[in-house]
């Protein structure tokens, strides 16, 4: 396979420097929202360059739901210390276990919902007037709707009738007592765009995102990677096969698609021939027609 052309339009890098550096400069303590995805690993990469040679004037901020893939663990703390970023982690379990939100039963249970009150309880702690979050328009149309500077109420809840216009790239962060704003600097990217940067930037990722051999299971017709915390039935049986992730959140919600990518060329050329969208491996997004947008709505990220 020949060698791929340089096709990230860096005017999309210069725009999230932009909006990053507004953030830095309108509000007095942002924080950057990570789940050790590429869009978040993207953002860490872009917050470096926006502030080089000073380090990250703001922390990550990784709200642990317990049921991450390990990989993704191990790549969060990887890269903490190789950033030199200071990370805070705040725990679903701990949630749990004050009683806050209760743990999910069934076959379908997944700690993805419940995350967002630990999250909202991190912001209030914390004192946070700004998470950036690597939320992009073209992955869902809930998403499609957010502006850059999104702003949340003091019950955390987002309206998307009461969206702020961003008229020639002004960007308003100004808030009331109680309010936060979440920040999306590559809103305009697509998943192409992502995966491009990745490439000529050469910005390490974890390896599930690389072809690997798994145990999965077989649910609804997708393959749903074996896990402690999955409930599964009697008749879905374990079996290995050949598989990466095109996106990555909890191993209750994330579906493997199979694959033998295991280079970035590879990988770009499985998105410009796939026939689903990113989230369609989000099983969390399959709940309703509106999933999304209703997390949204209690303060999701």
């Amino acid at each position: 396979m020949s060698e791929q052309k340089n096709i990230f339009p860096r005017e999309l890098e210069h725009e999230a420097i932009y909006i990053i550096r507004e953030v830095a400069a309108q509000f007095e303590r942002p924080a950057l929202l990570f789940s050790g995805g590429k869009d978040s690993i993207t953002l860490v990469q872009l917050a470096r360059k926006a502030f080089y040679p000073a380090k990250v004037p703001f922390p990550m901020l990784h709200i642990d739901t317990g049921h991450n893939f390990p990989e993704t663990i191990e790549f969060r703390d990887w890269l903490a210390k190789e950033s030199g970023m200071q990370l805070i982690v705040r725990y679903v379990q701990d949630s749990i276990d004050l009683g806050k939100v209760q743990e999910e039963t069934g076959k379908y249970a997944s700690r993805n919902m419940l995350q967002t009150v630990t999250l909202l309880d991190a912001i209030e702690e914390l004192k946070f007037d700004a998470c950036i979050g690597g939320a992009r328009r073209d992955e869902e149309k809930a998403r499609a709707k957010e502006r850059i500077f999104s702003v949340r109420d003091d019950f955390g809840q987002w309206d998307a009738k009461k969206q702020r216009p961003e008229l020639f790239d002004m960007l308003n962060g100004k808030i009331n007592i109680g309010e936060n704003v979440r920040v999306f600097p590559i809103s305009n990217w697509t998943e192409l765009d992502v995966w491009s940067y990745i490439k000529e930037d050469g910005i390490p990722i974890p390896s599930i995102y690389y072809s690997h051999e798994r145990e999965i299971i077989e649910r609804d017709g997708m393959y749903w990677p074996a896990s402690p915390f999955l409930n599964t039935t009697e008749d879905e049986v374990p079996f290995k096969a050949t598989v990466r992730f095109r996106t990555v959140g909890d191993m209750t919600c994330t579906a493997a698609v199979l694959s033998e990518a295991v280079t970035i060329d590879r990988i770009i050329e499985e998105i410009k021939e796939a026939t689903i969208s990113e989230r369609g491996a989000r099983i969390d997004d399959k709940r309703s027609e509106a999933a999304m947008e209703k997390r949204k709505q209690v303060g999701y990220f």
